[in-house]
This record gives structure tokens, C-alpha cells and sequence, in this order.
């Protein structure tokens, strides 16, 4: 891609007074994971509710306490106390390390603090049944955000975006400084939240320095599978920190490209501290495969196509997609983008000055039968087999306008999220039933990754020459896999630390020492649920998860207020549970149960208490279709007094 660059360039930024030091002493790296001090651990574990039976009481006179509540966590959370950094470089994840997405990380320098990312993390709907995604607790600069001088976004993927429109006014509105697509693709995000104040975004380019009071922020090109993707690399008195953002190696055959060499050349002649590297891909052996080897195979099938030719790909892939176009209009196809991202994407890229087209070469579907099936090329969303994407929806034959056939080839232009195999599988099982020709990343090689493998990495350490290195952006395990390459590549096993979410690392002595403090900041997440932000309690999250597996079971039941008898037999609705018109007999206990509880509780209770013999119809039935079928549904007791 082009690359824009203007070096050189200075500005500055309002300065602020610094702190006092901290003496905690270095861990060993393999220390465990820590919890909190107030005993919350950084990922919370859902429960189910005991099963225990109580014993049903028959209260003789009206209880004077409340009937008790289901336990939940606070929702304020205990504080702990964490001391000044003082003179000491503090680096905190806030998100990004044990897991792939929601990255947050900053770096505090006396009285600066600079955040870098501030993305979110899509969750499954089995572990969070209804939360649409989850973002990083920025507590820790919540309480500092008067020093939060900048957010520093290094591109423009949603795990490093997405958390933009709910965290800013949290930090304080910082500037933000990024590249220019970046930047559109920010604005673009940020119209969906038109309530909003608007953002200060400011655009820099590889060579500029943003100086602040105790640091100063350079930026530098890396590759991505993005345009515009940029490191840092943070300048304090005691000597630098630099963060890669997502990146892989340029190269051919495993030989670094001139302007790699030049970047990286130079960064390497800087007092170089502390080195935070991408670790998304640190368990594949080797190089990644070039986008260069990736675009010319699509080409050849681009060229060679005999019929109609769709290509589902990540929308964010804007360099091959970019490619996929300039290719079509080479051989005179016509491009059809399909996918709400897809067609917002083209249009950033365009309007980023990235991709020019010619008035003709894209179409809209609708005149998908006016060209010969050669000259088409379908761009669609929904290669990891999202239900209401637009390749699935060819692939089950529900597309308005476009039938597969036999004589159409289809590209799965990427690689499987971890959690979709079953998804893609069955999308590939249906583009194979219409005679399609399927093409796919185990088959060819139509699809490279964003992110450097082992040998990659390696190569980024050497030219670095850090003192010290921290893996990030991965799971515990890529981290784990990344500091041993980073060993292998000459940096000292004491040196190295694996993070933890909320892990508090700290550069003393003047940069001489890397230790960990025995504090952490607050790392739980944070869950975003419709218009609801926050944390979500645990029974929320767990009544979810019950009623998507064993459903709700509701009991319906008047009972006359002065002689506590049940009038008719209970009413039962039940979704999600059994079949209602098989479980007859079950039906029937279940109102003997319920009709016996009640009349059994009520008998000399003055005035009735409704709340309690709620609590005991709901552990009786809860314990009889346990029993009966060994599923627990929620059981919810509706008693209406005459």
C-alpha cells in the first residue's frame, strides 16, 4: 500500500507535576494469576444457585424479616489502594492479555498517563447469553483521568476501536491521536452514538512526536492487515518503551523488505527499555504466508473464472479487498459488495483516498443478470458462517438475487475464529450441496494472516534490542509461547514478564529493574447488554444461561386469603422445558405439588404470606423436575389473592 508519512514532525501538550517511589520487590515471571485483594478474580465464574432442598417450615406467626435474597456480588466494588509510581515507567493491560480482543494498555510517567487502544471482545452467547460484547475496566484512569493526556489508537480493527464510544467520557475525554483511515473509521463508528459529544481526533504519521510534560509519543508504520497501522514508541527520561499494536514482517522468503529494515533499523538505535509485542500468532512455527503470494493466486482465479466468482472475506481486510477490486477491473468484472460492513468499508477506503474505482466497475445485486456470469465478482460478508450474513444467506438459497450453481466458484478468503468451526462447516456443507467449486485456506492459499508468526517475532526482538519484554495481545498460552521465542532471541529469562489483565509492571531504578507489584488494578469486565453498560450481575448472567438450557416452568394459582385454600386446579405455562401436550402426568403431579405446598403452609398462617410460600412452591417443583427429568428450568410461582 501507499504510504503516507511526513517526518519530523513536533507538537506538544500541557504538562503536570509528578509523584513519589515505590519499593515492591520482582516475582518470579511464572507467578500464578492474581485476584484482587477483595478476592475478585479477573474472570468470574458462573454458578448455578444450590440445589439443596430446604425443609418447608410452617411458620405459626408473621416473620419479622424479609424473606432472603439471592446472594450477588456488590455492585460497588471495593477499592484497593495502589501506591504512586513515582519515578518509576508504570505499564498496566487493562485487556488484551489473556485473551484476543477488548485491548487497553497505559503507560503512567509522572504525572502523564497515555492509553493505548481502547477496543471490545465479542462474547459467545453460551458463556453471556444476551450481552453483546465486553470491554475493559478503566477504573484505574477513571480515578486519575486529570492525567490522562492522550488515547493512541495504533488501527482501526473493532478489538481496538469498538470500546471508543463507551469509555471516553470515563478517562475524560482525552485527545486522540491516530492515522488518517483510522480516524474516518472512528467518526463512522461514532455516528451510530449521535447523543455523543463530538471527538478530538488528531491525525499523526509515522515520524511525528507528541511531546507531553515527563514523556514524549513517537509513531511508526507497521504492517497489518490494515492500512494505516502504526506502533509507538514512549520516550521517558530512563529510556523507551515501545508497542507494536497488531503487526506481522513485510518480507520475501523470509527476507525483511528495505523499508522494514529502515523502520526498524532505526528504532533499534534508541535506548530501548521494554518491548510489548503482538503475540497473536506466536505458536505457528516459521513465516507468514506474504499478502503479495495471497493476492496473486486470488488474480489467477480472478482471471481464470468461468463463471461467477464470490469471495467472502473479513471486511476488514481492507488491503485484499482494495486488491480484489483494482484485479476486477483489470480483467473488466463487474464487483458486487454485499454485506453492510463490506459496503461501509469500500466506502471509508474511498473517501481515506485508498481505493479509486471507475464509475462502472461496482453494480448494485440487482443487476447481477445483466452481465455474463464470467464478468461477475461477488465481495461478501459472512465467511465465519454468521447466520443473516450475506454468504450464508446464498449459501441456504435465501438470497433475493443470487442462486448458486454449478458452474460458480466460491473463495473463503479467511481463516476459522476460534468457536465458529461448526458455523463454517455447515456454510461450507451448503455451498458444496449447490455443485459449487469451493476454494479455502486448507485447500490453497487464498487467505494470510494479519499477525507474525515465531521467526517474524524473533526478528522484531533483535532489531528492537529491549532490555526488557512483555508479550501481548493473545491468550496466556501465545504470551507463554512469545517470551520463549523472545528468550531464544537473546533476551534474558529474568527479564520477561507474562501479564496478567490488570497486572501492575513497573520499570525502577531508573530503568535498571522490571518488577510486578503485588497490587493490581480493577480487571473484571465490563458488559455492554442493549443499552445497559456495566457489570452485569452474575444471577443475571446465570438466569440466562438457565433458561437457555432447561427454559422456565411458570405456575399460576388463586388462593382465597381467608381459608388459604387453592380455587381450581394451578394454571402451568412452560417454554423451553418439556412438550406440554406429552408431559401430561408430569403436569398433573406438579399441580398436586403445588396445590398441597400451599394449602399445607397456609393452614393457621394470619395474614398469608405470599413472598414466602413463593420460595417454598419454587424448591418443591424444583426438586420434583429435577427428579423427573433431570433438568432444572426456572420456576416461577405466580399466587393471586381473592
Amino acid at each position: 500500500m501507499k504510504e503516507r508519512s511526513k517526518k519530523g514532525t513536533e507538537q506538544t501538550a500541557p504538562q503536570q507535576q509528578s509523584r513519589t517511589t515505590n519499593t515492591n520487590k520482582f516475582p518470579r515471571k511464572e507467578a500464578a494469576v492474581r485476584t484482587h485483594e477483595n478476592g475478585e478474580s479477573a474472570h468470574r465464574q458462573h454458578k448455578r444457585p444450590d440445589t439443596q432442598k430446604r425443609a418447608i417450615r410452617k411458620p405459626t406467626r408473621r416473620r419479622e424479616e424479609p424473606p432472603p435474597e439471592r446472594e450477588r456480588p456488590s455492585k460497588k466494588e471495593t477499592l484497593v489502594h495502589i501506591p504512586s509510581a513515582g519515578d518509576n515507567i508504570r505499564i498496566i493491560p487493562l485487556g488484551g492479555v489473556e485473551e484476543v480482543g477488548k485491548n487497553m494498555l497505559l503507560i503512567e510517567y509522572g504525572n502523564d498517563i497515555i492509553v493505548m487502544d481502547a477496543g471490545f471482545q465479542f462474547v459467545g452467547e453460551e458463556e453471556a447469553p444476551g450481552i453483546d460484547y465486553v470491554l475493559p475496566n478503566t477504573k484505574y484512569l477513571e480515578e486519575r483521568k486529570e492525567r490522562v493526556k492522550a488515547l493512541i489508537i495504533t488501527h482501526g480493527h473493532l478489538d481496538h476501536i469498538g470500546g471508543i464510544p463507551y469509555v471516553m467520557k470515563k478517562i475524560g475525554n482525552p485527545p486522540i491521536y491516530t492515522r488518517e483511515l483510522t480516524t474516518i473509521m472512528i467518526k463512522k463508528r461514532q455516528e451510530e452514538y449521535p447523543h455523543l459529544p463530538p471527538l478530538d481526533i488528531r491525525v499523526v504519521e509515522p515520524g511525528n512526536r507528541i511531546k507531553f510534560k515527563d514523556i514524549a509519543v513517537n509513531f511508526f508504520p507497521v504492517t497489518h492487515s490494515i492500512p494505516d497501522s502504526m506502533g509507538v514508541s514512549v520516550e521517558t527520561p530512563h529510556g523507551n518503551v515501545v508497542i507494536t499494536g497488531d503487526l506481522k514482517l513485510d518480507h520475501e522468503d523470509g527476507v525483511a523488505s528495505e523499508h522494514e529494515q529502515k523502520t526498524w533499523g532505526e528504532l533499534g538505535k534508541q535506548k530501548n527499555l521494554l518491548f510489548i509485542a503482538d503475540s497473536t500468532n506466536a505458536e505457528q512455527p516459521g513465516f507468514s504466508i506474504t499478502e503479495k503470494r495471497i493476492h496473486a493466486n486470488i488474480e489467477k482465479i480472478i482471471k481464470d473464472a468461468q463463471g461467477r466468482l464470490i469471495i467472502g472475506t473479513f471486511a476488514s481486510q481492507f488491503e485484499r479487498m482494495i486488491k480484489i477490486i483494482g484485479m476486477c477491473e483489470k480483467y473488466g468484472k463487474k464487483v458486487i459488495p454485499e454485506g453492510r460492513s463490506i459496503k461501509t468499508n469500500i466506502e471509508v477506503a474511498q473517501k481515506a483516498g485508498l481505493l479509486k474505482v471507475k464509475p462502472d466497475t461496482m453494480i448494485p445485486v440487482t443487476e447481477i443478470d445483466n452481465y455474463p456470469p464470467d464478468r461477475i465478482v461477488v465481495i461478501a460478508t459472512g465467511a465465519q458462517g454468521e447466520e443473516f450474513a450475506a454468504l450464508m444467506r446464498i449459501s441456504t438459497g435465501k438470497h433475493k438475487f443470487i442462486k448458486l450453481n454449478a458452474r460458480d466458484t466460491v473463495i473463503l478468503s479467511s481463516s476459522i475464529i476460534p468457536g465458529n468451526e461448526i458455523s463454517v462447516q455447515k456454510l461450507k456443507d451448503n455451498l458444496y450441496r449447490h455443485g459449487a467449486k469451493i476454494i479455502h485456506y486448507r485447500t490453497s492459499e487464498v487467505h494470510s494472516t494479519g499477525h507474525g508468526n515465531q521467526e517474524e517475532l524473533a526478528w522484531f526482538n533483535k532489531q528492537v534490542g529491549a532490555k526488557f519484554f512483555m508479550p501481548a495481545y493473545g491468550y496466556h498460552s501465545m504470551l507463554r509461547v512469545h517470551a520463549e521465542v523472545a528468550e531464544r532471541s537473546g533476551i534474558p529469562r529474568e527479564n520477561i514478564i507474562i501479564p496478567d489483565n490488570g497486572m501492575i509492571i513497573e520499570l525502577t531504578d531508573k530503568g535498571e529493574k522490571m518488577i510486578i507489584l503485588k497490587e493490581k488494578a480493577p480487571s473484571n469486565i465490563i458488559m455492554v447488554d442493549g443499552f445497559s453498560v456495566g457489570d452485569v450481575q452474575e444471577v443475571v448472567i446465570r438466569d440466562r444461561q438457565m433458561l437457555a438450557q432447561d427454559g422456565i416452568f411458570v405456575v399460576i394459582a388463586i388462593v382465597d386469603t381467608r381459608t388459604g385454600k387453592v380455587r381450581k386446579s394451578p394454571d402451568i405455562i412452560s417454554r423451553g422445558f418439556v412438550y406440554l401436550r406429552e408431559s401430561q402426568d408430569l403436569l398433573r403431579q406438579a399441580r398436586y405439588i403445588t396445590k398441597k405446598t400451599i394449602e399445607d403452609i397456609t393452614a393457621g398462617m394470619n395474614p398469608i404470606e405470599f413472598d414466602f410460600i413463593k420460595g417454598q412452591i419454587s424448591d418443591s417443583l424444583s426438586n420434583f423436575l429435577l427428579q423427573q427429568t433431570a433438568k432444572r428450568p426456572i420456576v416461577l410461582p405466580v399466587l393471586i389473592g381473592v
